[in-house]
Formats: structure tokens, sequence, C-alpha cells
């Protein structure tokens, strides 16, 4: 029988949910909530919950997603939405019916924090390389984005984070809570940074291809990124073609690459790292009044 690609791309979908919502269930349950301090998102509100009134965490982190899914909408799209809703369910399973029976980390709180945001990092990672979501405030981040495109993801990102995180001061009762917080904060950072392309702040995608607008026009519709297009010339074949210029945040490097490929098989794709992109949508000139 003939395995389609989009088959293959099912399964790989399937199978990253899986390990990415292993990854994610041992970041939050077997450390996050041993240790008694909250990460920042949805999770970290979840663990809070959790802590105050013994609900679980699996189940109110999906309840707490319905607002934010109401509200992005328009923005992350149909499809994004639905495959999150799966990513959902899975990371629901795994911290609600299968962690709960393995045992627990219970050294140090410091340890705790840095691995769990390793396995956060990881989870997350997986998740953004394959076009989903663990929810939470990424939906809210793509919302605020498409609304303030000169703002931040990253600034967006630690400012949410960053209220939750603070909230677990007086539920947790100790000052430590939020320094562990932001330790499991920054190393999740690290860790889907390296996961998505390294430590750089931007990629530049540079796509030769025949197929130019309908690439350009994919690329505008997944990341709402826009595209520079040059007429050239190939050496070797003396055919014109068309490069698109593109530049992208490393979260959106690998979907880029993937979308050039589903229309053009033949495309030549080169990401570059970029250490600072000005512009709108990245980093805004301060122009200063003579």
């Amino acid at each position: 029988m003939k395995i389609t690609k989009k088959m293959k791309n099912q399964f790989l979908d399937l199978l990253c949910d899986v390990i990415g919502s292993i990854s994610y269930s041992i970041g939050i349950y077997t450390f996050a909530k041993m240790a008694d301090f909250a990460p920042g998102g949805v999770s970290g509100l979840a663990l809070i919950i959790n802590h105050l009134w013994n609900l679980p965490i699996g189940l109110t982190s999906l309840l707490l997603n319905i607002p934010l899914i109401f509200i992005s909408y328009r923005v992350v799209g149909r499809d994004f939405l639905l495959k999150s809703a799966r990513t959902m369910l899975f990371c629901t399973f795994f911290l609600d019916i299968v962690f709960p029976y393995t045992p627990p980390y219970t050294g140090s709180p410091f340890m705790a924090a840095l691995y769990s945001g390793v396995f956060l990092g990881a989870g997350l990672g997986i998740f953004y390389m394959r076009g989903t979501s663990s929810g939470g405030t990424d939906f809210l981040t793509m919302t605020i984005k498409m609304l303030r495109p000169h703002l931040s993801i990253g600034g967006v990102t630690m400012a949410l984070d960053l209220v939750v995180i603070l909230l677990g001061w007086p539920v947790f009762r100790h000052v430590d809570a939020v320094l562990y917080g932001l330790a499991a904060t920054f190393v999740t950072s690290i860790v889907i940074d390296k996961i998505m392309y390294g430590m750089a702040a931007g990629a530049l995608a540079i796509i030769i291809t025949d197929r130019g607008m309908e690439i350009a026009d994919k690329i505008g519709q997944i990341t709402g990124r826009g595209s520079t297009a040059i007429r050239a010339i190939g050496t070797y074949t003396q055919k014109d073609r068309d490069v698109l210029l593109c530049a992208c945040s490393n979260v959106q490097a690998h979907t880029i690459i993937t979308a050039v490929h589903e229309i053009d098989e033949k495309a030549f794709v080169m990401m570059t790292e970029t250490s600072q992109v000005f512009g709108e949508g990245f980093i805004e000139m301060n122009k200063k009044k003579l």
C-alpha cells in the first residue's frame, strides 16, 4: 500500500505530539509542581490553581485556553487551532492521567527549575517545529503581535510570563518561587532557540524558485511576513528565476522551509542567521527630532 506524503506528515505530527507532550509534562509535573514554583504561561497559572484548590493541572490548562482560543481565532487561523487542540489534549492526558503515577523529583528546587526549563523548552520546540502549540500565551502573543507588529515577540512573551511568575510569590509564600520561575522560563527560551536554529535574534530566508509569487503568498498567509522578490538569471541554466528574501524569526524558519517545499520541491533555500533585524515587525529605529 502506497503511503502518501500527507499520511507521513500526519504520522510525524502525532509522533511529535506524543514526544513533545511527554517532555512538556515532565517539565510541569515532575519538576515544577514538586518544587513549588510556577513557570510562566497558562501552565504556570494552572499549577498555581492546583496548589490552591488541588484541581487537575491538564484539565485546568485546557479550560483556561478556551477564552484565549475565542480571542485569537481570527489571528492564528482554523488549521493552527485544530492542530493545537490535538496537542493540548495530548498534554492534558499525560499531565492528568499518566504522570500522577510516576515518581516525582524531590531534590534541589534550583535543579528542578533548570530541568523543568529544559524539558519544557524541548517539548515546546518540538511543537513549534510541527506548526502546533500547547496553547496558552502563544495564542495571546500572536494576537498582540498581529495588532502591534512593532512589539518584540520575546518582550510580549516575557511580560505575560512575568505576571504569572510573580503570582507564585504570595501563593507559594516564598520569594524563591519567583526566582525559580524566572530561571525555568529563561532556560526554556534557550532550549527553544537551540532547537529552532540557534541563538540568533532572527533569520533570513533566501529562496530561489520558479514560483516566487505563490511561495511569497504562502509565507504571508502562514507567518504574516512579507517577502522581497528579485528577478535573476541562473548562470548554469540561463533561465530566469525568482529570488525571494524574507526576514523571519527563528521559530518561523522551519515553517517557511516546509511551506516552500510544499509548493516547489526543487526550490533552493538558504537560511542564514541574523543578529539583529531592523524594521516593521522587528526592531524599530528610534527617529530623533532635529
